[in-house]
């Protein structure tokens, strides 16, 4: 299973500074099929710089839910630290 992308991602607005959230669309290569799916997730910042990153997916794809979370933190962690995300 791989993470291609993330597609139409909105930030929700919020006061607190160090918490994101997030909504978007991950398009997903599962090993019969490629599926959209969509998700929320949000970041939160802490006093030392490290992040902790929740996921949800709202429709779950015909797939085991604890990989395709994992790989989705991964893949969400990744393209913060590359400032992908708005």
């Amino acid at each position: 299973m791989n993470i291609l992308e993330l597609k139409n991602i909105e930030r929700e607005e919020g006061a607190i500074y160090y918490f994101r959230k997030y909504t978007a669309e991950a398009v997903l290569e599962l090993p019969i099929e490629t599926v959209t799916t969509p998700i929320s997730f949000s970041i939160e910042t802490g006093p030392f710089g490290e992040r902790k990153i929740s996921v949800k997916v709202i429709e779950a794809p015909n797939y085991p839910v604890l990989p395709l979370l994992s790989a989705l933190k991964a893949f969400i962690l990744d393209n913060d630290k590359e400032g992908r995300l708005p």
